[in-house]
């Protein structure tokens, strides 16, 4: 059978990987073209377009790369055409992936979101779009089922294919230990976001001299960029394609938002979530965005987990305040330590993420389109 899989960030790269991994167990002839990264190539899929030429993030970010967006909506259309899978598989990237489904439904090809963009942070009336465009949402947060059921529309909860990502890479490496004096700097992985939060991080990093500082490095992105910010710090350092031992030994975090909040979590890092974006996108987004919280970690257990320092509560004062606090108070280190177990097991309840979402796609290739 042929899979065409659609992803436009790292995060959307890893769970792609895991998720072909679980598709060529089921289906040993499949054929799979990819738009992600490094890590869906690897695994055996085509890649016809990596998610680094597709980073465009915030409203006045996407209006001035409109040429370009626009020219990969049609090479998109194009390459689909030409090579006529069975089933489209959207993985999050909603401003792309959304537009993508509508036209794949009205050319009758199959179509799979796994992932779900997160319309319950706002434009809930794009489930009406899902309905209308896709024959199998897949979802990865415990809540969705319940947000979804009320507009009626049947999903499939999966569990979150991180719990497993990461149980397997803590079993692989039980020689890395802790410590005390490692703390990680998580900046994002686009140079736009790296560029309004990682000065700020670093200008923090001169009130704890007795601490080495280790940015874990985007994978897209060159090392020269990040010597340019770090040159005039003795106490830090960068590592390239292993944050996942930065994250098993550090002490502490400083994270952006994102999927790298989560992933803290599920190595059971304090942390610190650190958000600024330009002036015009936050402006907009604060206007439409009705969450209480924007890192996922507070979202799923719906409370302060761990602190927000958002847009101008982001500075190296604040920074400082919050990370004595997450490295020397005991009770708020056991207190975080009991609420990500907690987390875990929530996320657990689906079983292994992947090969449950590689079942139902299989399910729905192996069914004659209806015309």
């Amino acid at each position: 059978m042929k899979y065409y899989i659609i992803a436009g960030e790292a995060s959307g790269d890893l769970h792609g990987s895991n998720l072909i991994k679980e598709i060529q167990k089921l289906d040993a002839d499949a054929d799979i073209r990819c738009w992600g990264g490094d890590k869906m190539k690897a695994i055996g899929a085509t890649l016809v377009k990596h998610y680094k030429d597709l980073a465009f993030m915030g409203f006045a970010e996407v209006v001035k790369n409109l040429p370009a967006i626009l020219k990969n909506f049609k090479f998109c259309k194009n390459d689909i055409s030409a090579f006529k899978p069975d089933v489209i598989v959207f993985i999050d990237y909603p401003g792309f992936n959304l537009r993508m489904a509508k036209w794949a439904k009205e050319n009758h090809y199959k179509t799979v979101f796994y992932i779900s963009p997160q319309v319950w942070a706002w434009k809930e009336n794009r489930v009406k779009n899902f309905k209308r465009d896709i024959d199998k949402m897949i979802v990865i947060l415990p809540f969705e089922k319940d947000f979804y059921k009320k507009w009626n529309y049947e999903v499939e909860y999966v569990g979150h294919p991180l719990v497993d990502v990461i149980e397997s890479f803590k079993n692989q490496h039980p020689e890395i230990e802790v410590s005390e004096n490692t703390i990680a700097l998580l900046p994002g992985s686009r140079k736009q976001e790296i560029n309004a939060k990682l000065p700020i991080m670093l200008e923090a990093t001169k009130n704890f001299p007795d601490y080495n500082f280790v940015i874990g490095k985007a994978p897209s992105i060159e090392d020269e960029f990040y010597e340019s910010f770090i040159k005039e710090y003795q106490n830090v350092n960068t590592i390239a394609n292993d944050t996942y031992s930065l994250l098993m030994k550090s002490a502490a975090a400083l994270v952006t938002s994102g999927t790298a909040t989560l992933e803290t979590a599920l190595f059971g890092v304090p942390e610190i979530i650190c958000y600024k974006a330009s002036n015009i996108s936050y402006q907009i987004a604060k206007r439409l965005v009705k969450l209480k919280f924007i890192c996922l970690v507070n979202l799923i257990m719906d409370k302060e987990v761990v602190k927000e320092l958002i847009q101008n509560d982001l500075t190296a004062e604040k920074i400082t305040i919050e990370l004595k606090k997450i490295l020397l108070d005991a009770d708020r280190k056991e207190k975080m330590k009991k609420d990500y177990a907690d987390l875990k097991q929530l996320l657990s309840e689906g079983g292994n993420a992947s090969k449950n979402a590689a079942r139902s796609i299989y399910e729905i290739v192996k069914v004659p389109v209806v015309q």
